[in-house]
């Protein structure tokens, strides 16, 4: 059982712990439990949080010495300073192999560790500029949603905590797995970490009506952007546009990560060929399905299948 410890401190985001306690602490009837999720505090004792009301944490800072996955959940106000307690605690769970993980503000106190010196790290779009002046050797990403560097992975705004916990529980256990647990959050089911934080309101009338559900409905078959735009009524150019403005790609990528994602699914839940898994999402060959795959996944579908086929 993989074991997952939040350290949490005063005022402590209800949000943001919230993302993790849902995501890895939160038992689903249907869904396997694979994590083991508790807290722990720098002084054990009633934490008070932005709720205004406070919760009892009764674990310290050796909690962190069984953890597997640590997870900073904001760190408010973001000024305060590392205890020599909390820095050398981090750093030896990051040591022994523990991942180390930080929601919104969270950055911040890792960046205090010094395990983001020359690495790329994210945070809420409204901090951004101060964490790069505090922090120069940390290379800053505003627009991206997650940073993940395998020890040390970096979320934006609060939101940005279930796709980062999404994202390490698709690389831990699969997509179809993260996909049931999406189902039971009522969450979308992949967010790339690379996708801008925000985006622009679409004008009115200005919205996708529907192509997105039809065109996942059809990915066996071979869908084009052309085929994308005569859908809604418009040119490919308008398409592009649009697809820009509400979902910051362009019509192809989407479409290419949506059939490469369905190729995910069949590769975890059935014994199926290459070859027909490329036809089932519309890739056509076994040989553009493995070089999609491995530009988009970074490893070719057998070596997923092998880690990720469900018993």
């Amino acid at each position: 059982m993989h074991r997952v410890v939040a350290l949490v401190r005063p005022v402590q985001s209800t949000f943001e712990l919230g993302c993790a306690v849902e995501v890895f602490g939160t038992k689903r009837q249907g869904v396997p439990q694979h994590y083991e999720f508790d807290t722990c505090t720098e002084m054990p004792g009633p934490v008070p949080t932005t709720g205004g009301y406070a919760m009892f944490v009764s674990q310290g800072l050796s909690a962190l010495e069984t953890a597997d996955t640590v997870i900073i959940p904001g760190w408010l106000p973001v000024e305060e300073p590392l205890s020599d307690l909390v820095r050398r605690a981090l750093l030896r769970a990051h040591a022994r192999g523990a991942r180390l993980v930080t929601i919104c503000s969270g950055v911040f106190a890792l960046a205090r560790t010094g395990l983001l010196d020359g690495r790329s790290a994210t945070t809420h779009w409204a901090r951004a500029e101060q964490l790069r002046r505090e922090f120069p050797q940390v290379r800053v990403e505003p627009d991206r949603l997650y940073v993940d560097h395998g020890d040390v992975a970096t979320s934006a705004g609060a939101g940005a905590g279930f796709d980062l916990c999404l994202h390490l529980v698709r690389h831990d256990h699969g997509a179809a797995y993260a996909a049931l647990l999406t189902r039971h959050m009522v969450l979308p089911p992949h967010r790339e970490g690379g996708q801008a934080q925000y985006a622009p309101p679409p004008p009115p009338g200005d919205a996708l009506n529907g192509l997105l559900e039809w065109a996942d409905e059809r990915l066996d078959t071979p869908l084009s952007v052309n085929d994308l735009a005569a859908y809604l009524g418009v040119s490919p150019r308008t398409l592009a546009r649009r697809f820009a403005d509400q979902l910051d790609t362009s019509p192809g990528a989407w479409l290419l990560s949506r059939r490469v994602a369905a190729a995910r699914t069949l590769l975890e839940q059935t014994e199926l060929p290459v070859e027909a898994i490329a036809a089932r999402v519309g890739l056509a060959s076994a040989v553009n399905l493995r070089r999609r795959f491995r530009s988009e996944i970074g490893t070719t579908p057998g070596a997923y299948r092998r880690a990720f086929r469900a018993p």
